[in-house]
């Protein structure tokens, strides 16, 4: 059923797999067909005794006393037998057909044992080995549990959030792991070319409709829903290879996935592989829980075109088998593989493409201005007004200061606090502008310069006078004349003096009262700013 809605049973979901001491008799040696799919769906080429053998050589201790194999589809890739031992133990002992299935098979027995410790449920772990023509037969530990039918699975907790978290935690392993293990890695664009590459190939055959391949196509072009981080993942998940179990066996929402088997196709590529089979078979509300369940359980966000490339990949995965089928030239297998494409092609004949539509972010409209009343006039502003803020925590700094408040602050000193606790304004002295801090650093300057070649005039005239008094036909120069030379230096205007003065002889103390009050105005009358400069 693809509705939602309680059930009453947690076994709708779920298929019973036969107990191992019921399937394997230990008084007889017997084939029996599973008519229900179950985790291991395979064909028998080889006899259950040639299997009992390969199993009781492979594990040292294991005497087979019964042995069942299981036929499956055709197309498998292993032989397959359930044996059982003289302890009641159950083993799955698996075969490769073909050399390539051999090394995919020694692969996933390198990546087991070290996956087994970091992911919450269990794997099927080797426990002997066995040289074959095609590659090395393997013997597990037979896995207890129920096998999925994705079909049935309703959405909601249960047994849909626990195949979302399982395949989170699949991905959840670090990269390193898988490196170890040798298996093959593929970046997003090497998965995208490898997809085309299949196109090509399914055209040469002449089995896949037009519209089909012009669909997928399209689809693989859309370069922007092919940006993904490679990750590790099982990579041929489907209801069977999930075995599940139940805490309360009345009660569906204790359901918990107690093991994942199939690891040999296990890769590092795109996340949305292990998606293709539940897409294809759960209804949309059963796939977006275990979607749902997933993204809480990664670590990382997962990328947004997951679903998309889920629907893309469910759709390949006929024109996958179609090449298996080719390849293995299994006539009566290519004609049903052809079949599945033409109804695919007639589903989606009239369906929405699969190419992603990116949408374009809507413009923000641009803010209207308030339109003016004929009544806003705006205020005068002088440019001699002082720069008046406006404090408290609701302060706007348009706001217009009333005039009577500006004339009262132009009346107060600068300087003085205010202590009205009504006013609602604070005096700033306004930064003096580069042009005014540039004048003020040049005048400094010339000052200075003027101080430095006052003192040199002074040292000069001292000498001139002390060889004038050495000097009996030297004429001796005149306080009027000295002073009129300071001043000079100075640029202020000589003060006329007295004849009195002008007919004296200069004396020593004479000229040391006459120069100190020109040297102390010219003290007095420098900027305050010189002084703190110096």
């Amino acid at each position: 059923m693809r509705s939602g809605g309680t059930r009453s049973s947690p076994y709708a979901a779920v298929r019973v797999r036969p107990a191992a001491a019921e399937a394997h008799p230990p008084t007889s040696v017997e084939v029996r067909g599973d008519r229900g799919p179950t985790e291991y769906r395979v064909g028998v080429t080889r006899t259950p005794a040639y299997l009992a053998a390969v199993a009781s050589s492979a594990v040292p201790g294991l005497d087979a006393v019964a042995v069942r194999a299981s036929r499956g589809a055709p197309g498998n890739r292993c032989d397959v037998g359930f044996v059982t031992d003289t302890q009641r133990r159950a083993w799955v002992v698996r075969v490769p057909t073909t050399a390539a299935v051999g090394a995919q098979l020694d692969t996933a027995a390198d990546l087991l044992p070290l996956l087994h410790r970091r992911v919450p449920f269990s794997v099927p772990m080797p426990r002997g080995f066995l040289a074959v023509p095609e590659g090395r037969a393997v013997v597990y530990a037979y896995l207890h549990g129920r096998s999925v039918v994705l079909s049935e699975v309703v959405p909601g907790p249960g047994v849909a959030a626990e195949i979302g978290r399982a395949i989170a935690a699949v991905h959840n392993v670090d990269r390193a792991v898988f490196d170890e293990a040798g298996v093959p890695v593929y970046d997003a664009e090497t998965c995208r070319t490898r997809h085309l590459a299949d196109l090509d190939r399914g055209a040469a055959t002449g089995h896949v409709p037009s519209a089909l391949l012009s669909r997928w196509e399209r689809a693989l072009e859309d370069v922007s829903a092919w940006r993904f981080a490679p990750t590790p993942v099982h990579a041929d998940l489907s209801g069977g290879r999930f075995l599940v179990t139940f805490a309360d066996e009345e009660d569906p929402e204790t359901a918990s996935v107690r093991a994942v088997t199939g690891w040999e196709h296990a890769k590092v590529a795109d996340p949305a592989d292990d998606f293709a089979a539940i897409e294809a078979e759960c209804s949309p509300e059963t796939f977006e829980s275990i979607v749902e369940a997933y993204s809480l359980a990664r670590i990382e966000r997962p990328d947004r075109h997951l679903r998309h490339r889920a629907k893309v990949v469910s759709e390949l995965r006929l024109l996958t088998r179609l090449l298996d089928a080719v390849h293995a030239a299994e006539p009566p297998l290519i004609t049903r593989r052809a079949a599945e494409l033409r109804v695919l092609d007639e589903r989606t004949s009239n369906g929405p493409d699969l190419v992603v539509s990116e949408p374009s972010a809507p413009r923000m409209p641009a803010a209207a201005a308030p339109p003016a009343s004929a009544t806003d006039v705006p205020p005068e502003v002088r440019d001699d007004d002082t720069q008046l803020l406006k404090t408290g925590t609701a302060a706007d700094p348009t706001a217009v200061i009333p005039a009577e408040e500006l004339d009262r602050l132009r009346a107060e000193p600068a300087a003085a606090p205010n202590d009205d606790p009504a006013s609602w304004y604070e005096v700033l002295e306004p930064a003096p502008s580069i042009d005014e801090a540039e004048s003020s650093m040049d005048l400094v300057e010339e000052e200075v310069e003027e101080e430095i070649e006052e003192e040199v005039t002074t040292d000069d005239r001292l000498d001139e006078e002390d060889d004038a008094d050495e000097d009996d036909e030297a004429e001796p120069r005149s306080i009027e004349a000295e002073v009129t030379e300071v001043l000079d230096a100075a640029g202020t205007e000589p003060e006329p003096a007295s004849e009195s003065a002008a007919d004296a002889e200069p004396t020593e103390n004479d000229e040391a009262s006459a120069t100190q009050p020109v040297r102390q105005r010219k003290a007095a009358s420098r900027p305050r700013t010189t002084r703190r400069r110096r």
